[in-house]
Order: structure tokens, then sequence, then C-alpha cells
């Protein structure tokens, strides 16, 4: 699925629990892209404050107060990959804008009444059940079927058992190769 993946445009959203390679399998998205050479940019909803959100994702006043402007995660994948890990930690006034966004290809900064067209691959990963999250209000419906156009579910591993010797052999020969051991 991440190879078809690969070769399109539309926005993903990774399902899976903490810990299955979202952000990996965004990665391999991207670098099979061709999109591969231009920017690939993490925004984790989960690490940044929610006051911060707006002005991280589409540019605005510094996030440590200062007088200077960031450019914004938009901004910096202009022509490569936005990849928007814990999606379901948006907040909702961030979602509406977020929606603008991917409608109309552009963004505005904070503040500015400015809007600047952009050219941006939108991966989004998620540990919570959009779904859920859209009945009980958190995540809004328009937003969840703009963004969840190519659904990729990944497994734990223990739901994938078969996996196990191939990534331990991939492990020792990543790990001999940086120890220099046969």
């Amino acid at each position: 699925l991440a190879k078809r993946a690969s070769h399109s445009t539309i926005p993903v959203v990774l399902e899976g629990e903490a810990g299955v390679g979202k952000e990996m399998i965004a990665r391999a998205i991207h670098a099979g892209s061709d999109r591969a050479t231009k920017p690939f940019v993490i925004l984790n909803c989960s690490a940044i404050a929610t006051e911060q959100m707006e002005s991280t994702l589409f540019g605005g006043e510094a996030a440590d107060g200062a007088d200077e402007r960031q450019q914004g995660k938009f901004l910096e994948a202009d022509g490569g990959t936005l990849f928007i890990d814990e999606l379901g930690d948006l907040p909702l006034e961030v979602q509406v804008k977020l929606l603008r966004a991917v409608q109309s290809g552009e963004v505005e900064a904070a503040g500015t009444g400015r809007r600047r067209k952009v050219n941006v691959r939108l991966i989004s990963a998620t540990a919570k059940d959009l779904i859920e999250e859209v009945k009980e209000g958190r995540f809004r419906e328009d937003l969840y079927y703009r963004l969840n156009v190519f659904p990729i579910t990944i497994p734990a591993l223990r739901r994938r058992k078969e996996d196990i010797p191939f990534l331990a052999r991939a492990f020792a020969e990543r790990f001999s190769i940086e120890q220099k051991l046969p």
C-alpha cells in the first residue's frame, strides 16, 4: 500500500499503535515519490503547545515570543511532504485552518492576512480512532474525509509475527555493519 501511495499525491493517513513504524512508512512513501529530493517536514501535534500550533503549522509569531516571525511547517515543506504526526491531537480551531489549506492549497500566516500558495503532499499519522474522535466532536468530519483519502492501517508486530525473522536479520546486519563485525 505504501508503494502504491508513493506514486500518487493524494493525502494518506497512517493508522496504528505507537511504535508500529508510522514515521518510517511515511518516509518510505516520500522517498518513493517524485518529491523524494524535496523536503520531508515533520510536525508532531502532541509535542507542540496548543497556543503555538497555528504559528508552527502556518507561520507567524516566533514560538519564543521574539519579534521575529517563523516560516511555518507548510512553507518549509513546499514542494515536498508534510508529515503530521499525532493528527488526532490537533486542536479544533487549527483543524479549521488546516481544512482551508487542504482545500485551497494556500496558507495564511497568523496575523498577516496574506495568503501564500503551497504545493505540499500531506501524510498524517494517528494512534487514535479518528471515526470515534469525529463522533465525539473532537475531530472535524469534513477534515477527516479530506485527509483520509488513502488510509493505511499498520498492525502491531504482535499481530504479524511472521515479520520477526526478517526484522531480526535486518537489525543484526545493521548492527554488524555499524560495529564492523562479521
